[in-house]
């Protein structure tokens, strides 16, 4: 008989992938009109000595974020505000959601919260856990 390893971190990803299907199965609403809220879709992989977190935050200003270590896990707060040049009176379609975020990810063992750095470009935050 074969031990299997032991990976908390991929289990936490197999929650993650059923959350994400269970919102997929709610026709994609994250908004306002769902929970409130919506949420940034995040990659989470691993590289030799780190693991690295990639968040869309399109038309997040880098000064309406905040990412800290807090408990135990990565915090990811901010908030998308809605062009003041759109009118919903006029609009054919509205699908983007706007409003606060949170998106939080308990971190494994391994990673050194001392060490979590994190830069924003082109509409993507990247977070890297060193390990």
């Amino acid at each position: 008989m074969a031990l299997a390893r032991m990976d908390p971190f991929r289990d936490l990803m197999s929650l993650t992938d059923r959350l994400g299907r269970l919102f997929s199965e709610t026709g994609g609403r994250t908004g306002d009109d769902l929970f409130g809220a919506w949420a940034p879709p995040v990659d989470i992989f691993e590289k030799e000595d780190r693991l690295v977190l990639r968040a869309d935050l399109p038309g997040v200003e880098r000064d309406r974020m905040d990412v800290r270590v807090q408990g135990g896990r990565l915090v990811l707060e901010g908030e998308r505000r809605r062009e003041p040049d759109v009118d919903e009176d006029t609009a054919y379609r509205l699908e983007r959601s706007y409003g606060p975020f949170t998106r939080s990810f308990t971190l494994p063992t391994s990673v050194d919260p001392s060490r979590i750095t994190a830069r924003y470009a082109n509409g993507v935050l990247e977070v890297t856990l060193p390990k």
